[in-house]
């Protein structure tokens, strides 16, 4: 059975006088995150560095063709 995650995508604003940012938030079922990841970003030149938070909230820091992003995945209990 798949796990269900809030997932939420941020994506940063790289003008320097702007700190706005576009925020996604779906709810997800996967069996694993990072091929998750992998698939949204098929076909991108994309780095990314992954962390988990003590409440295990799975974090992924982007950088996607010089776009700044951030996808989070908190598991749905």
């Amino acid at each position: 059975m798949k796990k269900k995650y809030e997932m939420i995508r941020e994506i940063f604003n790289s003008c320097s006088r702007n700190q706005m940012r576009d925020v996604d938030v779906q709810e997800i079922e996967t069996d694993d995150v990072d091929a998750y990841l992998t698939g949204l970003y098929a076909g991108e030149s994309y780095t990314s560095e992954k962390s988990v938070n003590e409440n295990g909230m799975v974090v992924f820091d982007i950088d996607a063709s010089g776009l700044v992003q951030r996808v989070s995945f908190a598991e749905i209990r």
